[in-house]
């Protein structure tokens, strides 16, 4: 199979390297347009950190350390685990996911729960956010009341500046 240009212009290499270099020029201005509108936050996210799972089967409170980790730091947040009447949920596995929407990756680590502190308090651990912007920790949970899951979003900022 052969191929072949058909150049209109009377230098042959001018119309084919100024179509590559137009073309390539439009990639980048629909890209760089296509990234800034991507990464802005959604105006109506959910960021609450207390909410019931989706079938309602429990509700589940997520505690982010009290000092907001840098960028590329590994910490750990607690779950909290309840009925829907508040009852402290004992004897809980999960599965831990997440990732930035917007981007199509998954989280730089693979966080999981390590053990029961008891009341209905569990430790998350190897949480790490590569970069600012916002990001979903979705929990799947096989409780003694049956597997349900739940999903967080939280927005990561660049640090501020401490006096």
């Amino acid at each position: 199979m052969s191929t072949f240009t058909i150049r209109t212009h009377p230098d042959p290499h001018a119309p084919l390297h100024s179509a590559r270099v137009l073309a390539r020029h439009a990639l980048a201005v629909l890209g760089f347009a296509a990234a800034a509108a991507g990464c802005s936050t959604p105006a109506n996210l959910d960021l609450s950190l207390d909410k019931p799972t989706a079938a309602g089967v429990y509700r589940v409170a997520l505690q982010p350390p009290a000092q907001p980790p840098a960028i590329n730091q590994m910490h750990s947040w607690k779950v909290t685990l309840a009925m829907p009447d508040g009852q402290p949920v004992a004897g809980a596995k999960f599965a831990v996911d997440g990732g930035m929407p917007q981007h199509g990756h998954g989280l730089p680590t693979q966080p999981r729960v390590t053990r029961e502190l008891g009341n209905g308090t569990y430790q998350l651990d190897g949480m790490k956010f590569s970069m600012t912007g916002w990001w979903e920790v979705k929990l799947a949970i096989d409780g003694p009341a049956g597997p349900d899951q739940v999903t967080f979003n939280t927005v990561v900022d660049n640090p501020r500046v401490r006096p």
